[in-house]
């Protein structure tokens, strides 16, 4: 992927189910993690993606080949 800094194994598994749907209360209820961090991680997402929201994560995630 052309990204200018790569998104790290947690990263892109939250991008994943980012892309499922899943809203952040769930994705933190898989993971055992709190929603803030989950929150977090989806903040450095999207810095690194250049993108400002969740339909636009998903479609370049796609279009870059990173989710199926």
């Amino acid at each position: 992927a052309n990204l200018a800094e790569p998104l790290t194994p947690r990263e892109l598994e939250i991008l994943g189910l980012v892309t499922q749907g899943l809203i952040s209360r769930e994705i933190a209820e898989m993971l055992a993690r709190s929603r803030l961090t989950v929150e977090c991680h989806i903040k450095n997402i999207y810095r690194k993606m250049h993108v400002t929201t969740r339909a636009e994560a998903v479609y370049r995630a796609r279009s870059l080949g990173l989710v199926q």
